[in-house]
């Protein structure tokens, strides 16, 4: 079964511009070391009648900022850990000390996962 990284995040929405400009560029270098898919999803439909605890709750979002989610799929967990690595290496010798210098959002709020798919279509 295949495997992903997840991500929930909050970006200042004065920051989303900034943000999406560093998920491309990142998601090109994921790709470059075997990601099958990366995705970036911003929030947008927030207040659906059924459900009362949404992402903005869950991530206690501000006014001013709005939600990010997002995947990277992998073929398997070996697959995910050997891509990881190869990212890592490239961004430490690209950034050094200064990888996470800058960033448009709190690397503090920023949830994360690693998933086993159980139902794949």
């Amino acid at each position: 079964m295949r495997y992903v990284d997840g991500f929930v995040l909050v970006v200042p929405k004065k920051k989303l511009k900034a943000y999406a400009k560093l998920a491309k560029d990142a998601s090109k270098v994921w790709k470059k070391f075997g990601a099958l898919e990366y995705v970036e999803c911003v929030a947008e439909d927030m207040k659906p009648k059924e459900i009362t605890f949404t992402f903005p709750i869950m991530a206690k979002a501000k006014p001013n900022e709005t939600v990010i989610f997002s995947y990277i799929m992998y073929k398997t967990r070996k697959h995910r850990d050997s891509v990881n690595k190869k990212v890592m290496a490239f961004f430490e010798k690209k950034y050094g000390d200064k990888m996470h210098d800058d960033m448009p959002f709190d690397m503090k709020r920023m949830a994360y996962g690693g998933f086993e798919a159980i139902v794949d279509l």
